[in-house]
């Protein structure tokens, strides 16, 4: 009786990591999704808003603020459209953690440290961060205009793997 629970435990077990293997995929691609076109939206309401954010840069005292506006407004429009399609992943994603950073630090003061740890993910800047940084180290994922590129020009492929040809 033992060993026939055990067997049943031991498949389930299989198939659950099979279909959750299966479904990999998904977390690298919900996540360029919806960082990305949050992102997007953002940016296209600085782009079109840019005299506000550049006083809202002056306000926090961030040097050269109409160039700091139009870079940033510019960086997270484009930038969270390449997310979106997984196009420049791991660098769009660095350089809009670099500005996350900057946002805990002069937009969000010291409140970000003031939630620490329970409401922490109450401040957007730092749970996009989180997602930022994520998609930095883990990549593009599978479907990608990078997974694309990769194969195309050979790239990311080692010799004698099952990628190869």
């Amino acid at each position: 009786m033992a060993q026939a629970s055990g067997g049943v435990i031991q498949r389930l077990a299989g198939l659950g990591l099979r279909v959750s293997g299966a479904l990999a995929f998904l977390a690298p691609l919900l996540t360029r999704l919806v960082i990305g076109w949050a992102f997007h939206v953002t940016g296209s309401g600085k782009l079109h808003n840019l005299d506000r954010t550049t006083q809202f840069f002056a306000s926090l005292g961030i040097p050269m603020p109409h160039v700091n506006a139009v870079f940033v407004s510019g960086l997270e429009f484009i930038g969270g459209l390449c997310l979106f399609v997984g196009l420049f992943t791991r660098i769009i994603a660095a350089l809009l953690s670099c500005s996350m950073i900057v946002a805990l630090i002069t937009s969000d003061g010291g409140e970000w440290l003031m939630k620490f740890p329970a409401d922490l993910t109450d401040v957007t800047s730092f749970t996009f961060l989180v997602f930022l940084i994520w998609l930095v180290l883990y990549g593009p994922g599978p479907i990608s205009i990078d997974k694309l590129l990769s194969k195309w020009l050979h790239i990311g492929s080692q010799p004698g793997s099952a990628g190869t040809q």
